[in-house]
């Protein structure tokens, strides 16, 4: 597959015979094996029926709030926010083998997304008040993470990241990937093989974001002599796909900056490795930019 960035790009659908539909990734169009990923708007009082089949499954609300009904459980009140920037996302896990049925109890957008699994496991609602939240980074790298499914959870493969990024300021920096699955002597996982979606919100309709998406030789597909660098232009609604890679993000001056990483692959992990290159800015950082949390 010939890497560029229009084929990372994904953009809202523009037409659709789905009419709840706003954006789709399948492993198909992906050119990955692993994750789905939707985002789908309901009115108020309109429904979206699905089935989980051989898959685990998360519901991140973005706006808006929902019901979900299943066989395995009924649930009410999940989300509230009015915008992704007014606060943290409620989440619902489900396994494999569940139909389901997402109600609107106030309209807005949800985000869905799935991967193949061969194990069982509990339903699980995440509120945004239980929801770790941290600042990485520093100076003009600060930036506000809430793991809203993190590592350690009891599922197996998914995880689920909210990001801020205040104008201006770097995201996933030092540059990092995740495209190898390596190990130490004792087994302890250095570097998972993972994919990654990174779907944009921006705090202005006109705003946007920089990704830069690359490899070197350590990349599977780089040794193969598919190497990449390409740079992303992501807008409000468009999303990112990360096969592969070192994926920094900057946000535009005057600009917030969302996103949620859905990332599945070797392990239920974050385990990376930074480009060599920049690891030395991590020891410069001063303070930490004021703005974060933004909540």
């Amino acid at each position: 597959m010939n890497i560029t960035a229009e084929s990372l790009l994904v953009r809202p659908v523009a037409v659709s015979t789905d009419p709840t539909l706003r954006l789709r990734i399948t492993p198909e169009s992906a050119g990955w094996e692993m994750i789905s990923f939707e985002v789908r708007h309901l009115r108020q009082g309109e429904s979206w029926s699905h089935a989980t089949s051989e898959n685990e499954l998360a519901v991140v609300n973005l706006t808006g709030r929902y019901g979900v009904t299943s066989e395995r459980g009924t649930w009410s009140g999940i989300g509230g926010r009015p915008n992704v920037f007014a606060g943290g996302a409620d989440a619902l896990y489900l396994p494999r083998r569940t139909g389901f049925e997402v109600v609107a109890e106030e309209e807005g957008d949800f985000a869905v997304t799935w991967v193949p699994t061969d194990r069982d496991g509990q339903p699980w609602l995440i509120r945004a008040a239980n929801v770790a939240k941290s600042i990485r980074g520093g100076d003009n790298v600060s930036r506000q993470i809430n793991d809203l499914l993190p590592p350690g959870s009891p599922v197996h493969r998914l995880v689920l990241v909210e990001v801020y990024t205040p104008s201006g300021n770097w995201s996933s920096y030092p540059p990092h990937k995740h495209d190898r699955h390596v190990t130490d002597g004792a087994g302890r996982i250095l570097e998972a093989d993972l994919e990654e979606v990174y779907y944009y919100q921006i705090d202005r309709p006109e705003g946007y974001a920089y990704q830069r998406v690359y490899t070197d030789e350590t990349s599977p597909c780089h040794a193969a002599g598919r190497g990449f660098d390409v740079l992303v232009r992501a807008e409000h609604g468009t999303a990112v796909l990360i096969p592969e890679g070192y994926h920094p993000v900057v946000s535009a001056p005057g600009y917030t900056t969302y996103y949620l990483n859905v990332l599945a692959g070797s392990a239920q992990s974050l385990a990376n490795y930074e480009d060599p290159r920049y690891r030395w800015v991590k020891e410069t950082y001063q303070s930490v930019d004021p703005r974060v949390p933004m909540y």
